[in-house]
């Protein structure tokens, strides 16, 4: 039974777990961010930012104390000389967890942790939202009461000019709408031109191809009644032919 265990044991003894974490911290004080599990990653927020706040006070007490966790002179030292100066305004909340997705082969779900102090782009960011909201100016206390007489001799003043502007927007609108007709003339003259020379075009081209077919047709017609006085003499050189075989027969009859 789990009964008042508030913490997450990770699945490890207290040997192993209590290594882990120190290594985890080193590591993180020493490159600022690290890739790990989410379920990890709260166990070492848990552990690091009570050293983080120790890290505040720098004494002999105070360094033998984090020294007692982290087991690293290295890390250690970076801790006092640089986390802990920058850390100083800051109440808490020294870490941040930034989720990645599921890890390959088991799914587990994954994060990155880093000191808050040493995220650049975040920072610039919120710099330049501060820069922003200093620069705005509010006008609420510069209102003024104004009288009736004043209040309409404004909208005198605004009226007339409206007129003014109405009438030369129509005027150029006007304007606008006989360029525009002007231009469609142009371009109505233009297509009509166009489909007059392509009307042109073909008219000329069936010219030249008649003038081509009329040769064409002289030279068959020309072509036909040779081909008639050949197959005409032909029927006759057969005719020949034939009286001759007949008369030939005749003659070796009578010999018989």
């Amino acid at each position: 039974m789990r009964h008042k265990k508030s913490f997450n044991h990770l699945s490890r003894k207290p040997a192993h777990r209590k290594a882990m974490l120190s290594n985890m911290a080193t590591s993180l004080i020493l490159h600022k961010r690290i890739s790990t599990t989410t379920a990890k990653a709260k166990a070492l927020r848990m552990y690091i930012e009570p050293l983080i706040t120790k890290a505040k006070e720098d004494s002999t007490h105070s360094r033998r104390m984090v020294f007692s966790y982290l087991q690293n002179k290295d890390a250690v030292t970076e801790l006092f000389r640089e986390v802990g100066a920058k850390t100083m305004k800051r109440p808490g909340g020294y870490t941040r967890i930034l989720k990645t997705g599921t890890r390959l082969g088991d799914n587990a779900d994954m994060c990155i942790i880093e000191l808050v102090d040493y995220n650049e782009n975040l920072l610039a960011a919120k710099e330049e939202k501060q820069q922003k909201s200093s620069s705005r100016r509010s006008r609420r206390g510069s209102k003024k009461t104004k009288s009736a007489d004043e209040i309409n001799q404004q909208t005198e003043q605004q009226v007339a000019p409206k007129g003014e502007e109405v009438k030369a927007e129509e005027k150029e609108d006007e304007e606008v709408e006989a360029e525009s007709k002007a231009t469609d003339t142009k371009e109505d003259a233009k297509a009509n031109t166009k489909s007059e020379e392509k009307s042109e075009n073909k008219a000329e081209t069936a010219r030249k191809e008649e003038k081509k077919e009329e040769p064409k047709k002289t030279e068959t017609k020309k072509e036909t009644p040779k081909k008639e006085e050949k197959k005409v003499e032909a029927k006759n050189e057969e005719k020949e032919n034939k009286k001759d075989d007949q008369a030939e027969d005749s003659k070796d009859e009578k010999k018989e």
